[in-house]
């Protein structure tokens, strides 16, 4: 079964998007990305002034759903999930002018921890885990996802972050500026709706100006040549067809260790 986006406006102004994929612990699938894409575009011809995007059933989520590794057309499936309903989903919450806030309800783990850190701020629940699984993957991670990364937390915690695949707790996720604050697992939901309430009522002129400004001056600091993008594109693509990649997905989905190759 899918997972689905579920919508409501729990405060005035503001515009709650739930993701909801229980059997799959919240996994990022393709009707959610659409959803969460969709969504966000509209968000503010329908009203809304802020956005609170959450997890359902006490977890944010646990990252892309790509499927089972010994599937046909997993590495296909793999890139394509990646590079085009993930990325715009990325790309709607970057570029949209209204206050994004992203409430970590539970674990929040790979692709997930990206979604939440295209949001303006992050709220976390005490307990939780976030974590960069890649290495343990056999994944090569993109370069955009990475710069992210960089403009958040530094390249040294970036490096902690997706060259050990450790899991953060929430108390270091603050201490390394990964989330805004961390929460009783109990008072979360509320104090993120009380953040969201708070940024719906600023002047909207005010914060897109300055979130505009925001996104021009980190593009800056990250621009890269046409042709050492391409070479990273294609670093990052190759990894895809790789029997590392195939073996780490199913070791993960087996919990065991993995036996890499190196090809």
């Amino acid at each position: 079964m899918p997972g689905k986006l579920l919508e409501d406006e729990p405060a005035e102004g503001v515009l709650r998007l739930t993701i909801s994929n229980p059997t799959k612990r919240n996994a990022l699938d393709h009707p959610i990305l659409d959803a969460i894409t969709e969504a966000v575009a509209g968000a503010a011809t329908g009203g809304a002034r802020a956005i609170l995007l959450t997890g359902e059933e006490g977890m944010f989520s646990s990252g892309y759903d790509i499927g089972p590794s010994d599937a046909e057309g997993f590495a296909e499936r793999a890139e394509a999930l990646v590079a085009h309903p993930y990325t715009n989903a990325i790309e709607a919450l970057e570029a949209c002018d209204l206050p994004t806030v992203a409430a970590l309800t539970g674990h929040t783990i790979g692709g997930a921890l990206e979604l939440s850190l295209a949001c303006d701020l992050r709220l976390a629940a005490d307990g939780i885990r976030l974590g960069m699984p890649p290495a343990k993957l056999g994944l090569v991670y993109s370069h955009t996802g990475l710069r992210r990364f960089l403009d958040v937390i530094g390249a040294g915690r970036t490096r902690e972050l997706f060259l050990l695949g450790r899991h953060v707790h929430a108390p270091d996720a603050l201490l390394w500026g990964l989330v805004n604050a961390v929460v009783p697992e109990r008072d979360l939901e509320d104090e993120a709706l009380a953040w969201a309430a708070e940024l719906a009522a600023n002047a909207p002129l005010s914060v897109a100006g300055n979130k505009q400004i925001l996104r021009a001056l980190l593009r800056a600091e990250g621009g890269l040549s046409a042709a050492l993008e391409e070479e990273l594109v294609a670093l990052r693509r190759s990894c895809f067809t790789s029997e590392d990649f195939r073996e780490g997905v199913q070791a993960f989905g087996e919990k065991r260790a993995a036996r890499w190759q190196g090809r």
